[in-house]
């Protein structure tokens, strides 16, 4: 694998507090609205199928816009193209708030995704950018610590905003963030990336072309959106096997999902204690392994018909600690294979990932059992992972 050095001599490297901030954004602005999506569905008069709309175009603008920003940031320096990034989110998240009808507020919404996964893409890039393989694994374990509470907090702040000032109140303060960010940044933020003056377009269609050709790439891409968001599948399923099927009350669901989240949490913070200790990867086939593992036992919980709530949360919560070590793993040898071209990898990366979860969460809605949908998609993921994380781990042998 090509190393990246760490930062020159002098060069002042990005604050993690701040990237944590940039790279959150984006994935929060998914989660905080859903709240509020009846109480402005009435306000328009429209259905919840049209307020829906305002939730998968902007995890489609999350998807697509990685792909421009990592290469244009690969040819342009990563600093003001962040910035056009974060100044669109800010504008967009206004515009939302005054909104005069759905239709601007999907327009914006997807806009406000383009701006937003700027910080997705070029975060993660700037601490490849400064760092070594291993420090960077550690980096973006705590990066993707910060990655995965943002969206557990999301909904409760979006809850609390819609019902004590209004729906509004919910981009108004996505756009207030999205200012502050874009200050800070402009404030604090070096430039990390090498600039490559006069690369055009056919010069970034080459960079993709050559990342997509490569086994180890694709391996790692692919093995990380089914090591990290395949769980979406479960996510969108939880709700239904924890009411429809167990007969739980509604409130246990959100404490499941705080569950989840702190076992992706623990696998990050374990990523960053160990990897410079067991290497990054013997790490990353313990991540997925044990992540495997956890899809496993919940498949054969379900097949065999003994879903309860141990076991219909057991095998997940093993699972998110897996998610939670492999991820930053995988990114890091994805992104650090060519360091030419960091900022494409990154965006192609996260392209695939937001790819792989939209695909899971679609699977995980097919059929009439919830469980054995989710179960079914993410053990198939899972073993997918491994399979291609063997290929890359393979390829770079060679």
């Amino acid at each position: 694998m090509s190393d990246t050095p760490p930062a020159p001599p002098g060069q002042i490297r990005p604050p993690l507090w701040l990237l944590v901030m940039i790279t959150t954004s984006g994935t929060v602005g998914i989660h905080i609205f859903v709240p509020a999506l009846p109480q402005a569905a009435a306000e328009f008069g429209v259905s919840t199928g049209a307020m829906q709309l305002t939730i998968s175009l902007y995890v489609l603008g999350l998807a697509l816009g990685q792909l421009g920003y990592g290469p244009i940031s690969d040819a342009l320096g990563r600093k003001p193209v962040l910035l056009a990034g974060l100044a669109l989110y800010a504008a967009a998240g206004l515009a939302a708030a005054l909104a005069p009808d759905v239709r601007f507020l999907i327009g914006a919404r997807l806009l406000q995704a383009l701006g937003g996964c700027a910080g997705l893409a070029l975060g993660r890039a700037m601490v490849r950018d400064t760092s070594g393989p291993k420090e960077a694994a550690s980096r973006l374990a705590m990066l993707n610590l910060a990655v995965s509470i943002g969206p557990g907090i999301a909904p409760f702040l979006g809850s609390l905003l819609a019902e004590t000032l209004g729906w509004r109140a919910v981009f108004a303060t996505l756009a207030a963030v999205g200012a502050l960010t874009t200050g800070l940044a402009l404030w604090r933020l070096p430039e990390t990336g090498r600039r490559a003056e006069g690369r055009g377009l056919a010069a970034l269609a080459r960079d993709y072309r050559q990342l997509v050709t490569m086994p180890a790439f694709l391996g790692y891409a692919i093995g990380g959106g089914c090591a990290t968001t395949s769980w979406y599948a479960y996510l969108a399923a939880l709700p239904f096997i924890m009411v429809q099927q167990l007969g739980r009350p509604v409130h246990e669901i959100s404490l499941v999902y705080v569950l989840l989240v702190a076992g992706t949490a623990l696998g990050n913070i374990l990523a960053n204690r160990l990897v410079a200790r067991i290497g990054i990867a013997r790490l990353l086939r313990l991540g997925s392994g044990g992540g495997c593992l956890g899809a496993l036992l919940f498949f054969g919980a379900v097949l065999a018909g003994q879903l309860n709530l141990v076991t219909a949360v057991l095998g997940p919560l093993i699972f998110a600690i897996g998610v939670g070590l492999a991820s930053p793993l995988a990114l890091t040898r994805a992104v650090g294979l060519n360091p030419r071209v960091i900022g494409s990898a990154a965006g192609l990366y996260g392209f695939s990932q937001m790819a792989v979860g939209a695909l899971c969460t679609a699977l995980a809605g097919l059929g009439s059992n919830p469980a054995v949908a989710a179960a079914v998609v993410l053990a198939g993921a899972a073993l997918l992972g491994q399979v291609a994380f063997a290929v890359a781990l393979a390829s770079e042998r060679r």
